[in-house]
């Protein structure tokens, strides 16, 4: 679920102010726009369809504790070292993690290579059968059409437990360890401009406040804490992106120095980086937003908590910023990022102007969605209405209602970085056909909306969208997002699968074009 519900409070304000305040200060001139597009990335789980890595152990799930004899997951408390790596087994148990998790067969068949190191045995269930073993090396046959599969950890020797398991699609045996990255993904966003990490880091409610907490490349996998910074700034450096971090909302100042810092050592000097505190801290259902009100009424920044959360984000965005600033040695290769709500100007004012935070930023950053949230009851739409709805009359509405309405917000909202100096960029964007309120349960409705996605006037309304953030003298766009399944919580990926056909989606060939067109070598276009 990609959920984008507002709190009431901040909903009601959207249309009580639209307006900006008056008699500023003087600012500085708003930079000259540079549109071009950027990519969120589907953040790891053992279901993700976009496959970025050879080694598909690197997006394991959580180990599950087993019993004989109980039920599924009811074993005791597994022993685990500090990188999640099974230390020892109780008598009659076992624990497992389901691995590549995709329907449809929408993943490699074949044959795939186990190693480890340590004492053990592993075995495998479902679609895998093991068909070679010896001592820290497997070979296991894999047939994709049956689903997922499962990686059993049957014995392990607590004075050398298995650990550093890897799992490696067939073919990269012997290029997994200079290139941990599918050459399809690496390929498929060669060319972008911009990567933002908020998924890979799994921002939203993330619990990192110390640097130790931090991912370690050798964790036992990328689910848990999200990905190692290293394995970041490594694809950034291969594709020639600017990498955008997303600080996690709690990380004291320690953990923001060593993040930097290992960003100015291993980042290529031809890149930029955007530096983001956290995500969506102005939106109320989720968790950072929540801690940063409170914190924000601590110091007295306001009553309300959505309006001390919209301070605290300045307020802590410019104390993040002074550290990456002392680490880079200015502000040359940083573009320090002040985020916010699309629809509302007035918000974007709250943030930008508390403590003066704009005269210490680069971007005013909205995630301006073609949108069109449908509930099961209120005062507008209703699924009882949308599900009577033909997929050209839902393609209607996307281009007569939701494509002015974001453009309109994507206008009001360039006003205001324009006011105060600051470049406009959308952290995420993109179509947003969703089920809200329950009715996300409406199957007819969820079906409407996916065949709407795969529509060619998608393709179009996606043309129109991107030129309309051009001529608003928009900058970097971040759609929303690489390539993820579809379901009842939305069709935010711009393909679904890491096979799929890029000249069957209208909406990821609109993209590549308009990526063209602003002088982008990006692939896969179709042209």
């Amino acid at each position: 679920m990609h959920p984008k519900l507002l709190p009431l409070s901040v909903f009601f304000l959207a249309f009580l102010f639209l307006g900006v305040s008056a008699s500023p200060p003087s600012f500085a001139a708003a930079p000259q726009a540079q549109p071009r597009l950027g990519m969120n990335l589907n953040g790891p789980a053992d279901w993700n369809t976009e496959l970025p890595f050879v080694d598909v152990f690197r997006l394991s799930r959580a180990w599950v504790s087993q019993k004989q004899g109980v039920g599924w997951g009811k074993g005791p408390p597994l022993a685990l070292d500090e990188r999640g790596w099974v230390t020892r087994l109780e008598p009659d148990c076992w624990s497992e993690t389901p691995l590549c998790t995709v329907e449809a067969g929408h993943y490699p068949s074949g044959r795939y290579t186990v190693l480890y190191d340590g004492e053990g045995r592993l075995e495998f269930a479902h679609a895998a059968r093991v068909v070679s073993r010896e001592p820290g090396r497997m070979e296991i046959e894999v047939d994709a059409s049956k689903g997922g599969f499962f990686l059993q950890l049957r014995e392990t020797n607590p004075a050398n437990y298995v650990r550093n398991i890897r799992v490696i699609m067939p073919g990269f045996e012997n290029s997994y360890r200079d290139n941990p990255f599918h050459p399809v993904f690496q390929q498929r966003w060669q060319g972008v401009a911009c990567l933002r990490f908020m998924d890979w880091m799994h921002t939203n409610g993330s619990q990192l406040k110390r640097w130790s907490d931090r991912p370690a490349p050798d964790d036992a996998t990328f689910t848990d804490k999200g990905v190692a910074l290293e394995v970041m700034i490594d694809l950034a450096n291969r594709l020639d992106a600017d990498p955008w971090f997303c600080i996690p909302h709690l990380a004291d100042d320690d953990f923001v120095r060593r993040f930097a810092e290992l960003v100015q050592q291993r980042l290529e000097p031809e890149r930029n980086v955007y530096v983001e505190y956290s995500n969506e801290v102005w939106n109320g259902m989720f968790e950072q937003s929540r801690w940063a009100g409170q914190q924000g009424q601590k110091l007295g920044f306001a009553d309300k908590p959505w309006e001390a959360a919209w301070r605290y984000t300045a307020y802590r965005s410019v104390q993040i910023f002074a550290v990456w600033e002392q680490v880079f040695g200015g502000t040359q290769r940083l573009v320090r990022v002040l985020p916010s709500q699309g629809a509302n100007p007035y918000v974007s004012e709250r943030v930008v102007e508390f403590q003066d935070a704009y005269r210490h930023a680069d971007a005013l950053a909205i995630a301006p969605y073609i949108t069109c949230n449908v509930p099961l009851q209120g005062k507008g739409l209703t699924t009882a209405q949308v599900e009577k709805w033909s997929v050209d009359q839902a393609l209607d509405h996307m281009e007569q209602t939701s494509l002015p309405q974001s453009i309109g917000w994507i206008q009001g909202q360039k006003k205001v970085a324009d006011k105060y100096g600051l470049k406009l960029v959308a952290y995420e964007g993109g179509q947003h056909m969703v089920g809200v309120g329950g009715g996300e349960n409406n199957e007819t409705v969820t079906k409407l909306f996916h065949a709407a996605n795969r529509h060619p006037r998608m393709g179009e309304i996606y043309r129109q969208y991107y030129a309309g953030w051009t001529a608003a003298g928009g900058d970097l766009f971040c759609y929303f997002s690489s390539v993820g399944s579809w379901s009842k919580w939305g069709s935010w990926g711009v393909l679904q699968f890491y096979d799929d056909d890029p000249l069957q989606s209208p909406k990821f060939l609109a993209t590549m074009r308009w990526a063209r067109q602003c002088g982008q070598k990006v692939k896969w276009s179709g042209d």
